[in-house]
């Protein structure tokens, strides 16, 4: 049985309870980080750090904790766990309060929960035979750039994709794809241009995407923030798709068309090596 933390306290899971009245429940008031833990150390944990407290700053709420408290507490967890591969997942809500559309007041003591998950990053299945995936329309709020805990609609997508036989789905507003469920999309032209969304409040701020695009420079790859269409994501020499649960995972189908090859494309491999080099280099 896993031990998680809790308000300032690691307990069995099964003993980590949590109000009814806890906003994070009733609202979905709070945000999350999650990183990725490789050979017992955290990837690009500064880069979490920074987009919790953006995430928390831009919903007005107070972290419970430093930073190198919460840097303690991962360790522990991992520790505890024996997890040498996996994700440590972190949620920071507004605290327990009678149920009200308005916030309650600021020194509401905020909930902070962290426990870990045991998940194949290095070497997963479908590193093999790359990802199909589906398109939905993209009918989310307007702030996706807010880590928030409002997932239900990216379920139903996930949900609908795999009834399509598809193993995600990605989005599509106004003709274009903004992003996948819980990932960033990415293409690479037939001329060999990598492709991937601006960064904007229509799409989450990845921490692995702005890393990888560190990484194309020590390959010399051309790289394009913009928008791009289904279309261009039929035509593409490759695709793929990057968080930090999936760091670099090939997609091989979009809506039933086979995109190159219908392979794992090759400067996708070599950039998710390239990255994954780096990525266990600078962990700490």
């Amino acid at each position: 049985m896993r031990t998680v933390y809790l308000n300032g306290y690691f307990v069995e899971e099964d003993k980590a309870n949590i109000s009814i009245f806890d906003r994070g429940f009733l609202f979905a008031d709070a945000i999350y980080e999650v990183t990725a833990v490789i050979d017992a150390k955290f990837i690009d944990f500064k880069g979490h750090m920074a987009r919790l407290h953006r995430s928390l700053n831009e919903l007005g709420l107070q972290s419970p904790c430093s930073d190198d408290e919460i840097l303690d507490i991962h360790r522990a967890l991992v520790e505890r766990n024996n997890l040498t591969e996996g994700l440590v997942y972190m949620q920071i809500t507004r605290g327990a309060a009678d149920r009200d559309f308005i916030f309650p007041p600021k020194d509401t003591p905020p909930t902070i929960v962290m426990f870990t998950q045991e998940k194949k990053l290095v070497s997963p299945p479908v590193l093999q035979r790359g990802m199909k995936i589906a398109t939905i329309e993209d009918l989310r709020w307007a702030r996706r750039d807010i880590k928030t805990v409002q997932l239900l609609y990216p379920s139903m997508a996930k949900m609908a994709a795999r009834e399509k036989g598809a193993d995600d789905a990605w989005f599509i507003e106004d003709g274009f794809i903004t992003e996948g469920t819980s990932n960033n999309a990415f293409i690479i032209t037939q001329d060999g241009t990598l492709v991937t969304r601006h960064l904007s409040n229509s799409i989450l701020h990845g921490i692995t995407r702005d890393s990888v695009l560190k990484t194309t420079n020590d390959l010399n790859i051309t790289v394009e923030e913009r928008a791009f269409t289904v279309e261009e994501v039929k035509s593409a020499a490759e695709a793929f798709l990057t968080s930090a649960s999936q760091p670099i995972v090939p997609v091989v189908e979009i809506d039933g068309c086979v995109i190159g090859t219908g392979e794992p494309g090759l400067k996708t491999m070599q950039l998710r090596e390239a990255y994954l080099k780096v990525a266990k280099e600078t962990s700490i």
